[in-house]
């Protein structure tokens, strides 16, 4: 039999109990952990198997157990009681936003996944968790954001090992009626359809809608039945491995869901686009803004990109996608008529200067053209950004490339145990989660008693290794494991014992590995019997990483040959609810990334907020986080060339540390009592994640940088009929046409000094502006300290003035400098643009004394 017609059955919930359903629906909860209890304590069985999903669990509950649960006083007041802070944080008018928004002007936040809990199965790894936590903080502060993305038929793959050690994928279906998701309307209340041409025909998507908190998420699905197969199957896998099908889901994103917007009227004052993958979204917008704003191509192009803001998370240029220009283009013959351009033009905006038309499509150059606020999510990754793309700003120091960072954030409630969570209500107060930016909240931490710190790492060690040993049982069992193996699994792993936690993608640059490189050596650490140490690995490789794979297989090829069954574990399928469980109850965690190839590193920022204490490359956000008093760094941030010479080198300063550091340390109990030192270690890293690496923090950061800045640029660029985004629009053609005419002549100082600290010299320049005025550009004098002949190790800027007007375009521009502390020095003078970020660091307007 076939056909069936099919319908979904729920279960009927009594009156006093309809806040659960609401509840439910809105991802809130996810992050709320009374609201989780809520759920949990009517069966923590049926909760468990459910996979902590509030819509899969009510399906499981006996119709009667409802009834009762509505005349239990004791459940009644503890629903209640979320319910009052429901309303509070999420139905609360929005008298907390800040006014600085404005109103009906929401910010449009793109990504290619969004990891908010395991039970929406939207994400592969830590860029879709930072989308998920970026929402979540920017609930709890009031940013009027606007999610968009895809829902997935199928996600990203679940992982298993076969018998040999070796990653095989599937891709389960994902059943929407488990999701919390509804229908999006559009303005006439209808559901939301969008249409993009495509090269086999027109892209149909449904629009659905998932609250998670007060933020909306937009997510567009292909999987329709009017849908041809190819097309259907668009948002099937999350990062297609078939090229075709990849574009054509970032330009259903990014167009697609610009269109989506356009349908529910929603017109944002900001886009942020999270990586490459959403930069079409920059074309729609263009659209919109010349539809709207009822202004020419050109005009638009002033405002879009100083309203725009870009985050790469990638430090390799590889890692970014590009397409065949032949295979982009019939996506942006679409557009052409509504920008008013050539397909080729619109094709030009993502491919490098000067380069032929042929040449690849970089969804990474769209984003950057389009995008003034550009940055990296750590230090070091924007200090590594700047060098990879200073070629885009030619004769632009590395230093004045125009790409920031703001360090990645985790949102703390939820990644926090339980345990710590009481902790923190006790001794921080009930609203420690909101008083992030009160220095004085972080002291507090130190005033926790050692003992009931140590028990509650204790509570949480013991249920990660419960969970450890549950999911083991479940993975041999999946594999006919005899039943003495079976029996050897279920009791992996040691209460008491130093717990080490690996991680990650086990892409190469992470170095899975590295803890192999003296098989003998690590074997002796955990065999020893005065000082126990133990291992739980987790990670997947991408399905086409061979290389990534034999990782895997390796490591489990290690455990087998040396008998370290019970020693050293790997889980499969690492998701959200694995690494919880991780960052909650090891001991120590692992980060061997191959500097400076981690971008961030997030996880290990979660780890250290419950008081696991880092061990790692100082690459990512551990360059910013490490001190003696937190934790341990591997070498000094050195970079090699030679690949083998660094593993060698790094893996025995691993082995050392380990040995003579950390396993001391925590073994370290006078007369038996708990680890003192360690604990103070503790407490110094969870003050430090909650200080520093906070997602509301990094919220914060988004909106001093970027986001009020462009919400304020955008009222301004829009009032009066667009006349400054005009203004600009005809400044910049003025300064295509003409800045090849302009020349400036070496700098020349009245003096020959040696100088003295305290004194000062003068330095004269003659500049020819040709066309140009004064008042339109600006001359500087660039000096600093003296790296090398071409380079300074630090650099300084002085305005250069007029001081004399010599006739036909030409200048006399002059500065004084002072001696402010002694060193060899080097100066040159150069033109720039005068006027806002955008137009003095657009690439081309600079010109340097010669």
């Amino acid at each position: 039999m076939s056909h069936f017609q099919t319908y979904q059955v729920f279960p009927f919930v009594p009156e006093k109990l309809a806040f659960l359903e609401v509840l439910s629906r809105n991802l809130w909860w996810s992050w709320n952990l009374d609201a989780i209890e809520l759920f949990r304590r009517i069966s923590p069985r049926r909760w468990k198997e459910s996979g902590s999903n509030p819509i899969v669990f009510f399906t499981l509950l006996p119709q009667k157990q409802l009834e009762d649960l509505a005349e239990d006083d004791s459940f009644l007041s503890h629903l209640q009681r979320v319910k009052e802070v429901y309303e509070k944080r999420i139905l609360a008018p929005d008298n907390h936003i800040n006014s600085a928004y404005g109103q009906n002007v929401p910010l449009a936040y793109f990504s290619m996944e969004f990891g908010i809990h395991e039970c929406l199965p939207l994400f592969a790894g830590g860029l879709g968790v930072l989308a998920g936590d970026h929402l979540k903080a920017a609930s709890d502060n009031g940013v009027p954001l606007i999610g968009i993305g895809l829902l997935y038929k199928r996600g990203y793959f679940h992982q298993y090992l076969n018998s040999d050690g070796w990653q095989q994928e599937e891709y389960p279906k994902t059943d929407l009626f488990h999701l919390p998701v509804k229908r999006a309307r559009d303005l006439s209340g209808n559901d939301l359809y969008i249409s993009i041409p495509g090269p086999k025909g027109n892209i149909l998507a449904v629009v659905w809608k998932v609250k998670v908190g007060r933020i909306p998420l937009y997510l567009l699905d292909t999987n329709l039945p009017k849908n041809p197969h190819e097309i259907r199957h668009i948002t099937s896998r999350l990062y297609a491995a078939n090229q075709e099908l990849r574009l054509a889901q970032e330009v259903l994103l990014g167009i697609g869901g610009m269109l989506a917007l356009e349908a529910m009227g929603i017109f944002p004052s900001v886009l942020h686009m999270n990586e490459g993958h959403c930069a079409f979204a920059s074309l729609g917008r263009l659209a919109q803004t010349m539809s709207v704003c009822n202004v020419d191509l050109k005009t638009a192009m002033e405002i879009v990109p100083r309203t725009t803001v870009f985050t790469t998370h990638t430090p390799v240029t590889a890692g970014h996608d590009e397409f065949p220009a032949e295979s982009v283009k019939p996506y942006l013959s679409q557009l052409k008529d509504r920008l008013q351009t050539s397909a080729e033009e619109i094709l030009s905006w993502g491919q490098w200067k000067d380069s032929t038309p042929g040449e690849p499509f970089s969804m990474f150059v769209l984003g950057l053209r389009m995008a003034q606020h550009c940055n990296g999510v750590s230090e070091l990754h924007g200090r590594v950004a700047r060098g990879m793309w200073s070629h885009v700003w030619p004769e632009r120091p590395e230093d004045e490339i125009p790409i920031t960072h703001v360090t990645n954030g985790i949102h703390i409630p939820s990644w926090i145990s339980i345990e710590n969570s009481l902790l923190f209500d006790r001794y921080l107060g009930p609203q420690w989660h909101v008083r992030y930016g009160d220095s004085e909240i972080y002291k507090q931490i130190d005033d926790i008693y050692d003992e009931e710190l140590w028990r509650a790492h204790e509570m949480s060690r013991s249920r990660l290794i419960r969970t450890c040993r549950e999911l083991m049982i479940k993975h041999f069992g999946r594999r006919n494991s005899p039943k003495s193996l079976m029996e050897e699994v279920a009791s992996v792993l040691d209460q008491g014992v130093l717990t080490i936690a690996f991680a990650r993608r086990f892409a190469t640059y992470k170095r899975a590995n590295l803890i192999l490189h003296d098989p003998q050596r690590f074997e002796k650490i955990l065999k020893s019997e005065k000082h126990p140490v133990q291992m739980i690995i987790a990670g997947k490789a991408h399905p086409r990483d061979e290389q990534g794979k034999d990782l895997i297989k390796n490591l489990i090829h290690f455990v087998k040959n040396t008998g370290l069954t019970h020693k050293i574990i790997f889980l499969e399928d690492y998701d959200i609810n694995i690494a919880r469980h991780l960052v909650q109850g090891a001991d120590i965690w692992l980060n061997t990334p191959r500097r400076p190839f981690e971008a961030c590193g997030t996880s290990g920022i979660k780890a250290a907020v419950n008081g696991v204490l880092n061990f790692s490359i100082l690459d990512g956000w551990w360059c910013e986080g490490f001190s003696d008093d937190r934790g341990w760094r591997i070498g000094n941030g050195e970079e090699y060339k030679d690949h083998a010479y660094q593993d060698s080198v790094e893996s025995q300063a691993m082995y050392n540390i380990l040995e003579n550091d950390i396993i001391p340390c925590f073994y370290e109990r006078k007369d038996g009592d708990i680890p003192v030192r360690w604990l103070k270690m503790m407490k110094e890293s969870m003050k430090m994640a909650m200080k520093d690496f906070c997602a509301h923090g990094m919220i914060d950061k988004y909106e001093t940088l970027f986001y009020l800045p462009a919400v304020k640029r955008f009222k301004e660029l829009r009032d009066n009929d667009s006349a400054e985004a005009k203004k600009l629009r005809d400044l910049h053609r003025r300064l295509r046409n003409q800045w090849d005419t302009i020349r400036i002549d070496h700098p020349v100082r009245d003096a020959d000094g040696p100088f003295r600290v305290g004194e000062t010299f003068k330095v004269t320049s003659h500049v020819s502006l040709g066309n140009l005025n004064p008042d339109e550009v600006e001359v500087e004098l660039y000096y600093g300290k003296i790296k090398s002949i071409e380079t300074l190790t630090t650099s300084n800027v002085n305005q250069m003035t007029v001081s004399e007007d010599l006739g036909n375009g030409k200048f006399l521009y002059g500065c004084t400098i002072t001696c402010s502390t002694s060193g060899r020095y080097g100066f040159t003078a150069r033109v720039v643009p005068s006027g806002d970020t955008m137009i003095k660091f657009s690439p081309g307007f600079i010109t340097w004394a010669k």
